[in-house]
């Protein structure tokens, strides 16, 4: 016989050699320790150059996001492609700047209109523009001691005068614009313009749906008390010896309930009363340190920085209310880093904290501390950080505006 004869024997030898090398080093493999996540090989995403599945939403801390390969892929998009216009029109000191400061419960607002200006995604030209920034800072009227009524008519004012003197609010009667508020000022101003309620994507602070808070267009805006007293809390778990804290004021009925049935408690911190963030040396935020849960429930306002003070200090909050939008639902899995429960559950808060296995405060508590650098402002805005989370959740409501 030839010697070609017994070419394809030797080519099936050797894919069989290769196939069995393969195989050997996957099960290999598969014999290694699983990857221990420590704070010395969490990969802080906002520093990485590039982005990819397992350092940021891979295999250690996919269950985190709802979806994390659609949103590895359309946060790359989002960052090549996604512009915003801002209307220049209108009083510069009543709209146009950033408002007054980037500190107390209205940082958040400010932080955006700073961000936005800072970033890749601003355009001055309207025809690449996916969507278009109505820039009202309702807050910076109210501290000029404008009434709410008069705030009112000078939005009904700024919105017409926008929708008469340009053509894109017409296209879509609106859906392809935006506003951000901080809730409790800019809600009541913007309700005289009902296409802007109605129409109009919506950034307001942490919502509950009793308000008008519409979530498949809205979006809840994380309230961030910035800057922060201390630095994050994180890997600490053994130095979290309270069972579960909340201090505040009986201003809605869950509160009343929450402090009348636990304030006396040995195992559970509950005052019935706000511990100023001003004295004290600290003893606010100290509290959420030593913390193994921090009780999130509804107040007579919806715009609280509890929950954010709560995943910064590395204190797991427990949301206690019935409705209520939590801050970038469509892509975090709160589940994994939170407790969730109803109003009703109240009565039994102290059984359902003491029910949860340490292996699953732990891991809560690793969680959270991967969530943090989402409930953070930066200036200028960085990869991941809280602006950058607001304009997917922006980026996503593009995608089903028709035109």
């Amino acid at each position: 016989m030839s010697a070609g004869k017994f070419q394809p024997r030797g080519v099936l030898l050797v894919l069989i050699t290769v196939t069995l090398v393969y195989l050997t080093c996957l099960s290999l493999n598969s014999l290694r320790s699983p990857v221990r996540i420590t704070s010395s090989n969490v990969v802080n995403c906002s520093e990485a150059k590039t982005w990819n599945a397992r350092s940021c939403v891979g295999d250690e801390a996919s269950d985190l996001y709802n979806s994390p390969r659609t949103f590895k892929a359309s946060y790359e998009e989002m960052e090549e492609n996604f512009k915003v216009f801002v209307y220049p029109d209108g009083d510069p000191n009543t709209f146009y700047q950033t408002p007054r400061k980037l500190t107390g419960k209205y940082a958040s607002e400010g932080y955006f209109f700073q961000n936005i200006r800072e970033s890749r995604f601003l355009t001055k030209d309207p025809d690449q523009a996916h969507l278009f920034f109505i820039p009202i800072s309702c807050h910076k009227m109210r501290g000029k001691g404008t009434s709410y009524e008069n705030m009112t008519i000078i939005v009904q004012n700024y919105v017409d005068s926008l929708i008469s003197k340009y053509p894109y609010w017409n296209r879509t009667l609106g859906a392809d614009h935006f506003f951000v508020t901080c809730h409790d000022v800019g809600v009541r101003a913007t309700e005289g313009h009902p296409f802007l309620v109605k129409n109009a994507i919506r950034v307001v602070c942490s919502p509950s749906y009793d308000v008008g808070f519409i979530p498949h267009k809205d979006i809840a805006l994380p309230q961030v008390l910035q800057p922060f007293a201390l630095p994050a809390g994180g890997n600490d778990v053994e130095n979290r010896t309270t069972l579960g804290f909340w201090a505040g004021h009986r201003n809605s009925k869950i509160r009343v309930i929450l402090a009348r049935v636990w304030e006396n408690d040995t195992e559970l911190d509950i005052s019935n009363n706000r511990i100023s963030r001003a004295t004290g040396h600290l003893v606010y935020q100290k509290r959420f340190y030593r913390s193994k849960f921090c009780i999130c429930p509804g107040g007579s306002q919806v715009n609280s920085a509890r929950i954010a003070d709560s995943i910064h200090y590395g204190c797991i909050p427990v949301i206690l209310s019935n409705y209520y939008d939590l801050p970038f639902n469509d892509i975090l899995n709160w589940h994994k880093f939170s407790v969730i429960l109803k109003e009703q559950d109240v009565y039994q808060l102290k059984q359902i904290l003491k029910g949860i296995p340490y292996e699953k405060f732990v891991e809560l508590h690793r969680n959270l501390v991967e969530v943090q650098k989402h409930f953070q402002w930066n200036s200028p805005p960085i990869k991941y950080d809280a602006f950058h989370m607001l304009m997917y959740e922006l980026w996503l409501r593009h995608h089903v505006i028709k035109y």
